[in-house]
């Protein structure tokens, strides 16, 4: 026997305001809680069916609203918005503080020799290249030779610039030396998430009106929210990447950093995490999830479709843009 949803509670509306920043940082500091990718595969399964129950009006009975936020935000975390797939845990946006940590703590220590770089920067684009998939929208399919193209393609410009600038730096001061690997993960980042939802770009992605009834697929929403996407990725790296060389540059003098060069490499791995765990809800809040384009911005074709059908009650398209 089902129990009928709380009184006044909708699953799918968030719990913060999401036109602002401080709201969105709320949601995204809720559902990027790294904690979430030790929750069991049941459990995982028991909040869809509870978050699904609720979009249904029935609940499990004595169901309190505490209990349906957090079966809320377990499937806001592991399951795609578009799809409602559980999404695989490595690009999951809640393991990208363990997972980042890890590796751009490693890319930070090992920036020295070009083998090291090579591996390193093929480690993160790997890591990128499960995120970014993860995280397309999800209404545009995408075949397994154009994530092949897109990760060779990746992969081979973040070594591309990680080598050569590593190489140029040679003689130059120690620090700039330190900054190569961010300028390696900025540069992979603008070629990465383009190629790898390239099908939007192609193809469109479904924009809607307010009240999500679908009005056709447009090219500049894609392009509009992969860009913001590239700019949110590189903002998330920017200050663990830009501030902890620095950091470390300083450290690295005092005469008991240099007893123990072995804890080194621990220690900008658990630096990194320390700027990621704000990091990445923050640069996933700099834009809404759900972004608007306005009708004046759409292509020709599709704004008069959408003015002929609507007259002028649509200013505005909206659209899943992706993380």
């Amino acid at each position: 026997k089902m129990a009928t949803v709380p009184l006044g509670f909708n699953v799918d509306s968030p719990r913060w305001d999401q036109s602002t920043f401080v709201g969105r940082l709320k949601h995204f500091l809720n559902i990027t809680d790294p904690r979430t990718v030790l929750v069991p595969e049941e459990e995982l399964d028991r909040a869809k069916a509870l978050v699904e129950g609720c979009r249904a009006g029935l609940v499990p009975p004595g169901s309190s609203q505490e209990q349906l936020l957090y079966a809320k935000k377990l499937y806001d975390s592991a399951f795609h918005p578009d799809s409602g797939e559980k999404m695989n845990f490595i690009g999951r946006m809640s393991f990208q503080v363990p997972g980042g940590m890890a590796i751009t703590g490693c890319m930070l220590q090992f920036y020295r020799t070009v083998p090291a770089v090579v591996f390193w920067q093929w480690v993160n684009q790997s890591f990128n290249a499960f995120v970014n998939y993860t995280n397309r929208n999800a209404a545009s399919p995408i075949s397994l030779r154009q994530i092949g193209v897109a990760y060779v393609t990746a992969t081979s410009a973040a070594l591309a610039t990680a080598v050569g600038l590593n190489l140029y730096t040679k003689r130059a001061p120690p620090l700039l030396a330190r900054w190569v690997p961010f300028a390696a993960v900025a540069a992979a980042n603008c070629v990465n998430i383009p190629m790898m939802r390239q099908q939007e770009i192609i193809n469109g992605i479904t924009v809607t009106d307010e009240n999500n009834n679908e009005l056709g697929h447009s090219r500049r929403a894609a392009v509009k929210g992969i860009t913001q996407v590239v700019l949110s990725r590189i903002i998330m790296a920017a200050p663990g990447m830009i501030i902890l060389p620095i950091i470390m540059e300083r450290l690295e003098k005092f005469t008991f950093m240099q007893r123990i060069r072995v804890l080194h490499g621990p220690l900008q791995v658990l630096l990194c995490g320390g700027f990621l765990l704000f990091m990445v809800p923050a640069a996933c809040a700099l834009f809404p999830q759900r972004c608007s384009l306005a009708l004046a911005d759409l292509e020709l074709e599709l704004r008069d479709s959408i003015v002929a059908k609507h007259g002028d009650k649509v200013p505005y398209v909206y659209f899943n843009k992706g993380l």
